[in-house]
């Protein structure tokens, strides 16, 4: 008899083996990926066979081995799925079952669908009696309605339908819930120009080779890089393959999937978290079958079971929410290029401010690249204008200096629109007492309350927790002895009110535009002209295309300059360059003020002399210089646990039997940033190697010489991004 492995979505280190039983048995065996349902103790769970065995299984006494128990009525998984599964398990040093879990997320999504029996109409047998009622389902009676809704539109009882069916004047009919998807059409869209159309070719050029090909679309914002990876997925639709587009967070697509279903005739298949459960399943099964064309989605699909995919695009690829921080620590952007490469399809990485990564795999010739210089139709990139606020002299509750305030209202008065970014959520990131001094802080994290107003509310933003806004102080009890310092987006809000008392504004931020239909509800007053200016964070430097709005305040540039991150200076660079493109994108000129008390700094100096090549030459000669990625490799290990002592006598005991050497260096342990978090103390080490080292190796037989500390969980994280 012979074993078969299967790997279950459950950390159990590897495969089990299991005999092929009755349903698996003969002389086909089932082919890898096939869905099968196994026992696992006293419990039945679902699982994949796989195409060799993970984890130290050792010598395999096959006749007490249990057997499958169902071979699942589903498609297997795709080979170049289970490549990425595999990829991602041994890069990112996680059990291959958690990873798989994602791929068979949520965990409804193998149901069958649900059925509805519908009636249709059959011959009427020459016997038949009719009654009135009989009469009147008849004549009322249309394809499709249930038993209920037939008895409801001719005013019976179910049970005179239900007579019609025994007698077999009707006949029911039990069909899938899940309507097929309608098939894109394909239609002409809006004439290119001549820097489209070269990197429209080029890219359906590589569709046509049917191979692997990494490509980076660089375009300046406003330059119509949609429009042209569109050209790619109507070329792939037309033949028959699937396409996944990844964007960085979906609820700032509804303008891109209005543009998709005016090119396209249909919406596309959507995949992100506000998807509800049945709707996911519908999209799930439907893209194991072949039957949809298009998925739009979230960092998640890329773990979706395509059986034909043919391209892959990274819409934003430079955007930070491609990370995923929790569960399994992976980078949608890179793990898209590894899946495209077990698909042997090309992978488009879409961006107007590419990562340092992509633009040196580009530079390096190991991606191609294809440029778009210029704004579609005539527009021009807006003129940046520095504000230096140490000349402002503001009062401490006011953040709009003169020049913006003077251009706020000039553009009111055109009859155009503003765009304020502020990159901080709330009214205030700190509150405390005048009195006492009292700083409202959260009891469960390293971070203080944020108060929103609008909500009369606190809230940490890092564990969720919200507590009503108190009207005295909890220490000393002193009442309207709380003051607020400094601003978020609705002080700011305050302050424009004030200032601008006739104009019509809006606040854009993941509080208040808390789903798709609230977000589309907002883009459409928008391009209606029903609002003046815009106030918003991050949700709002991308993406968008608003023909009226010519003037962008971006109120602290300097922001996301503050700290040690290693990416700060990339991330601000990129963020405040993607705001700075809403302005002007269509015939009127746009301007972007720039507040900052440093404007020498060098990434504010890049974005206000729009000398782009000179930042990154920047940033690479600094990360070169210091072997940081992408010149060399880091890894961190982030310990966390109930007891603050256990935690770091596990660190030093990790640090003791470190790896060490000239290509390698181990630095702490210490406490995280946020030494804190949801309730539990954390520690971080982190690992600096040269780029030739194989870090995974290394961490493995590290972590596998160490004595665990019980309560205390060590997570790996490869090539981190976030350093909190």
């Amino acid at each position: 008899m012979t074993s078969i492995a299967i790997l279950l979505p459950l950390p159990l280190g590897g495969t089990l083996d299991y005999a092929p039983g009755d349903s698996a048995s003969g002389d086909a065996q089932p082919e890898p990926g096939t869905l099968v349902e196994v026992p696992l103790g006293a419990r039945r769970v679902v699982g994949v066979i796989w195409p060799n065995r993970l984890g130290a299984n050792g010598a395999v006494d096959t006749a007490k081995l249990k057997p499958i128990r169902t071979v699942l009525p589903l498609a297997p998984l795709p080979h170049d799925l289970m490549e990425l599964i595999s990829f991602v398990a041994d890069y990112t040093l996680t059990d291959p079952g958690r990873v798989l879990r994602m791929a068979m997320s949520p965990s409804d999504v193998l149901d069958p669908p649900p059925a509805r029996t519908i009636l249709a109409k059959a011959c009427t047998p020459p016997d038949f009696k009719h009654t009135p009622a009989r009469r009147r389902v008849l004549d009322r009676f249309t394809p499709g309605l249930t038993v209920a809704e037939l008895a409801r539109r001719a005013d019976v009882s179910d049970g005179v339908v239900r007579e019609l069916v025994k007698a077999g004047v009707l006949t029911a009919v039990t069909r899938s819930t899940h309507d097929p998807y309608p098939a894109p059409k394909l239609q002409f869209g809006p004439a290119l120009n001549a820097e489209q159309s070269a990197a429209a070719q080029a890219l359906i050029s590589a569709y046509d080779t049917g191979a692997f090909a990494p490509i980076l679309l660089d375009g300046v914002t406003g330059s119509g890089k949609t429009e042209v990876y569109f050209e790619a997925i109507f070329a792939a639709v037309a033949t028959g393959g699937q396409v996944l587009v990844l964007v960085p967070e979906i609820g700032l697509t509804a303008q891109w999937l209005a543009r998709f279903e005016a090119r396209f005739g249909v919406p596309p298949a959507l995949w992100h978290s506000d998807v509800g459960a049945a709707e996911k399943r519908r999209v799930w099964q439907s893209v194991g079958a072949g039957s949809v064309s298009v998925v739009v989605g979230a960092r998640s699909a890329l773990f979706l079971p395509f059986q034909n995919l043919r391209l892959i695009i990274v819409d934003e690829e430079h955007d930070p929410s491609f990370r995923q921080e929790d569960g399994v620590l992976y980078h949608a952007r890179d793990m898209a290029v590894v899946r495209a490469r077990a698909a042997g399809c090309p992978v488009v990485l879409s961006s107007a401010t590419p990562s340092l990564e992509t633009q040196l795999n580009a530079s390096g010739g190991r991606y191609q690249s294809l440029a778009l210089r210029t704004r579609y139709g005539g527009a021009t990139l807006p003129q940046i204008v520095p504000v230096d606020m140490r000349a402002e002299n503001l009062p401490a509750d006011r953040w709009l200096s003169a020049p913006l305030r003077e251009a706020l209202q000039a553009t009111i008065a055109a009859g155009e629109q503003s765009l304020l970014f502020l990159n901080r959520r709330g009214y205030a990131p700190l509150t405390l007492c005048r009195t006492c001094g009292h700083r409202f802080a959260c009891p469960d994290c390293t971070a203080w309350l944020v108060e929103h107003r609008f909500r009369k509310e606190l809230h940490c933003h890092q564990c969720g927790r919200v507590e009503p806004m108190p009207q005295h102080c909890p220490t000393c009890e002193t009442e309207d002895s709380l003051a607020a310092c400094g601003p978020g987006v609705e002080r700011l809000f305050e302050e424009v009110s004030r200032s601008f008392d006739d104009a019509r504004i809006t606040v854009m931020t993941s509080d208040t535009l808390a789903s798709p239909k609230a977000t589309r509800a907002a883009i459409a007053a928008i391009e209606a002209g029903e609002v003046d200016i815009v106030i918003g964070t991050q949700l709002i430097t991308k993406g968008y295309h608003f023909e009226a709005l010519t003037c962008v305040g971006i109120v602290d540039a300097d922001l996301g300059l503050r700290g040690g991150d290693l990416r700060a200076g990339e991330r601000t660079f990129q963020q405040l360059t993607q705001v700075s493109g809403r302005a002007g994108r269509a015939a009127k000129p746009g301007r972007v003020f720039l507040q900052t008390y440093d404007p020498q700094n060098p990434v504010l100096e890049a974005i206000i002399s729009g000398d782009r090549d000179r930042y990154y030459a920047l940033e690479a000669g600094d990360r070169e210089a210091f072997s940081m990625p992408p010149y060399g490799r880091l890894a961190a290990l982030i310990l966390s646990g109930a007891d603050e002592a256990a935690v770091m006598d596990q660190g030093r005991l990790l640090a003791r039997v470190g790896p060490a050497g000239a290509d390698i260096r181990v630095f702490g342990p210490a406490p995280a940033p946020f030494a804190r978090l949801r309730g539990r103390f954390r520690a971080r080490l982190l690992v600096h190697a040269d780029k030739a080292v194989r870090i995974q190796d290394v961490l493995r037989a590290w972590l596998g010489r160490v004595r665990r500390i019980k309560g205390v969980r060590v997570q790996v994280d490869v090539d981190p991004y976030s350093f909190l």
